[in-house]
């Protein structure tokens, strides 16, 4: 088995696809009030409540690989497989990659607010209060963050080499509870990706075809009988 064989590490990858929708939600939802008298001050706020304070969490419990957000596999049916996935969490350059977007959303907050008023005929919060607009923006920047884990931990994964899976010490589920933060109801049950190769060796018969003498001897033959 091989890390490319756990078809969830690839359902990760949607993120590629939910992060730009996700970023226009944001900046129609920014685009519903007009900015307070100190935009800095409410920017950082909704960054650190939505981003900075789940980043710290995820930094110290990684988002479980098995886990889709809305479900997850159940930690007691987890393959070796899988098991052996979680353990590959803890490597220092995946974490890193999860911090980075963390401080990436900050500066790209600060420009989607900044030209949000471009857009405000098309806020569906259009004339709303600001205290609104930024509590509704806290929860989907969190799941932005949690996006960014997933797309950059299914990369860095399915990146690893089979001896590196060999070598990783599975994580029980006791482990699993304690140093993973699994969010969804346990419902999800996928098997294996299985690689089908066309075998060299199986020889197929294929029936000369006939000649036109052939052909029509047969065709003599029918009218006679």
């Amino acid at each position: 088995m091989t890390p490319r064989s756990e078809p969830l590490l690839w359902l990760q990858l949607i993120a590629l696809g939910a992060i730009p929708l996700e970023l226009v939600l944001l900046l129609l939802l920014l685009a519903g009030a007009d900015p307070g008298p100190a935009p800095a001050l409410e920017r950082l706020l909704i960054w650190g409540l939505g981003v900075l304070a789940p980043s710290l969490l995820l930094w110290r419990q990684p988002a479980d690989c098995c886990s889709l957000l809305l479900v997850q596999v159940p930690p007691g049916g987890r393959s070796p497989l899988q098991s052996r996935l979680a353990a590959l969490q803890d490597a220092l350059p995946a974490r890193l990659l999860c911090a980075l977007g963390a401080l990436g959303l900050l500066p790209l907050l600060w420009t989607l607010d900044a030209r949000a008023a471009a857009v405000s005929g098309f806020s569906p919060l259009a004339q709303s209060n600001r205290l609104v607009v930024l509590l509704l923006s806290v929860p989907l920047l969190a799941v932005l963050l949690w996006q960014w884990h997933q797309l950059t931990q299914g990369f860095w994964l399915l990146s690893r080499s089979k001896e590196q899976l060999e070598q990783a010490v599975p994580l029980s589920a006791a482990e699993l509870a304690q140093r993973r933060l699994s969010l969804g109801l346990p419902l999800l049950l996928l098997g294996p990706l299985v690689s089908v190769g066309i075998g060299g060796n199986s020889a197929v018969a294929i029936e000369p075809e006939q000649s036109p003498e052939q052909d029509e001897s047969t065709d003599l033959d029918e009218q006679v009988s």
